[in-house]
């Protein structure tokens, strides 16, 4: 009764650090930003937003188009362009409209009393989903999903390559069905149907696979020690809701090693970028895949019985014709 007390307690201990903490700390670091003019007019902008330690990672471009094709690769997350008529600020709501509002009060913070800084919205955020909170509530059902599908393997005793099969059979109809939710019916992505769909179900497969692997090689208790990294790790230092750069270090950087961070910068990048900067994301995603369910393949070995040892010689047991008569 005690140990199930302080097991309890423990995990409620660890999901209110995980979730509460880096958002507590939420704050710009390294954020990438473009500046974009002439050399000689944003050197001043440039020394302002370096006041700012450690908040930026200033990037200079020649002009302006240059800037949104920078913002359109995800290079910048937005930029500040310094023109004769003053200062325009580019920002991208679909990659954070976390970040652009962040951008749009710093910037206004550094411009001069009464100066108006015009503000161009490059790669919006779908209409149906303006803050972004559709796309970021997302991220957890996949989560619960991959961990029930990799639960549900282990539990129902399926082993080798039917275990293997049935998680991307499950990931597969996973991802079909989010992508017909959230972009059929709520219209909260607006890419590529069937490459939405895809990442949705790669995202699952690599949740999945991961925990049924861990039960595979660790017996019933993988399946909570996937779970508790998955659930209580992976998706709130996904940085959906917000951006990776604005959680404390190292919680971005692992987050972005997890599935569900993986997963979530991937879906931006197909959904409202043509696909940039995916390389990562999708690496990341297919290791994580490609170990679960090497790890499902390589526990049913393991667990293989071992083949029965030759039969030692018995003695001969007395026949029926050996019988002593009985008087």
């Amino acid at each position: 009764m005690v140990l199930v007390a302080v097991l309890v307690s423990a995990v409620v201990a660890l999901a209110l650090w995980a979730f509460a903490w880096p958002a507590t700390r939420t704050a710009p670091r390294d954020l990438p930003l473009g500046v974009a003019g002439p050399a000689a007019a944003t050197a001043p902008l440039k020394a302002q937003l370096a006041d700012h330690k450690g908040a930026f990672e200033i990037h200079q471009y020649a002009d302006e188009s240059a800037a949104r094709d920078a913002i359109e690769d995800r290079a910048v997350y937005g930029a500040v362009v310094v023109t004769p008529q003053g200062t325009k600020l580019l920002t991208a709501t679909a990659a954070s409209p976390v970040v652009a509002q962040l951008l749009e009060q710093a910037v206004a913070g550094q411009a001069p009393e009464g100066a108006e800084v015009r503000t161009t919205d490059v790669v919006p955020a779908p209409a149906a989903d303006p803050r972004g909170s559709a796309l970021g509530a997302s991220i957890l059902p996949l989560a619960i999903a991959g961990v029930a599908a990799g639960a549900m393997v282990t539990m129902l005793g399926l082993r080798g390559i039917r275990a293997a099969g049935a998680l991307v059979l499950a990931a597969g109809a996973v991802g079909l069905v989010a992508a017909a939710v959230t972009h059929s019916w709520l219209g909260v992505l607006t890419g590529n149907w069937w490459a939405e769909g895809g990442v949705l179900g790669l995202s699952t497969l690599a949740v999945g696979g991961a925990v049924a692997g861990c039960a595979a090689l660790l017996g019933t208790a993988g399946i909570g020690a996937g779970a508790l990294t998955m659930v209580l790790l992976g998706n709130p230092f996904s940085g959906v809701t917000s951006a990776p750069r604005l959680l404390p270090e190292p919680v971005g950087f692992i987050g972005q090693l997890l599935p569900p961070g993986a997963g979530g910068t991937l879906l931006r990048s197909v959904s409202f970028f043509d696909g940039a900067r995916i390389t990562g994301p999708l690496i990341t995603l297919a290791v994580w895949a490609l170990l679960g369910l090497t790890a499902v393949l390589l526990g049913t070995l393991r667990r293989r019985p071992a083949a029965p040892a030759p039969a030692a010689t018995r003695d001969a047991a007395p026949s029926a014709t050996d019988a002593v008569p009985v008087s």
